[in-house]
């Protein structure tokens, strides 16, 4: 693995607020796909569309892509089963998909501000590495079942270690308990497809459910 992966994988488990992820990505959004994803062998876009394909119904759109980056679910998806919207925090993100024609519209929005601007008519919900480093954490996930509408699917990827310690376990448990979603299901899917680094190992729970 080259030199200047690793130092991009490392700064990217290093963020810690919404500006430091635009100042990240910034930097080495148009390389993408060639210097992180393809060296790494990022696989986590490709597992949680294939789980959304595995489970979904025909009403289970449109689909909101949340923390889309450059595309990479949308791309593992089959764009004629139904629309799909990008957002992400990193406009330079937003921009290389939007030079993909992946999607419907894209938005630039922080999911740790005012979502009220979006509308609330998704029937998917799909997340892959948004809720892998630890700066995001339970909250902003339920605050998400606000864009979807009534029995709208979620598939959304979260980093094993967090998934206990920084307490979406206990939040989706009590979600269920208090039947706001329902269907509540965690697949084990890996992160990284090649070895010789130093999260080849990690691990994600695909947690997918619905909305009530």
């Amino acid at each position: 693995m080259s030199d200047k992966a690793q130092r991009l994988l490392e700064n990217a488990y290093a963020l810690e607020t919404p500006d430091d992820s635009r100042a990240y990505y910034r930097g080495f959004a148009a390389s993408y796909d060639e210097d992180f994803a393809d060296v790494l062998g990022f696989v986590y876009p490709q597992k949680i569309a294939e789980i959304y394909r595995q489970i979904s119904g025909p009403d289970d759109g449109p689909i909101a892509d949340i923390g889309c980056g450059t595309g990479l679910v949308a791309q593992a998806l089959d764009q004629s089963v139904q629309p799909i919207d990008g957002m992400d925090i990193s406009p330079d993100m937003l921009a290389r998909a939007n030079e993909k024609a992946l999607y419907r519209r894209t938005f630039e929005i922080d999911l740790t501000g005012d979502l009220g601007p979006i509308c609330n008519d998704y029937g998917a919900l799909l997340s892959s590495g948004t809720f892998t480093q630890g700066h995001l954490g339970p909250e902003v996930l339920e605050k998400l079942l606000g864009i979807a509408r009534p029995g709208a699917l979620f598939v959304i990827g979260v980093n094993k270690v967090h998934f206990t310690s920084l307490g979406f376990e206990a939040m989706l448990q009590a979600l269920m308990h208090a039947g706001r979603i329902s269907g509540l299901e965690a697949r084990e899917v890996r992160i990284y497809a090649k070895d010789g680094h130093e999260h080849s190992e990690d691990m994600a729970l695909a947690v997918s459910f619905r909305k009530a």
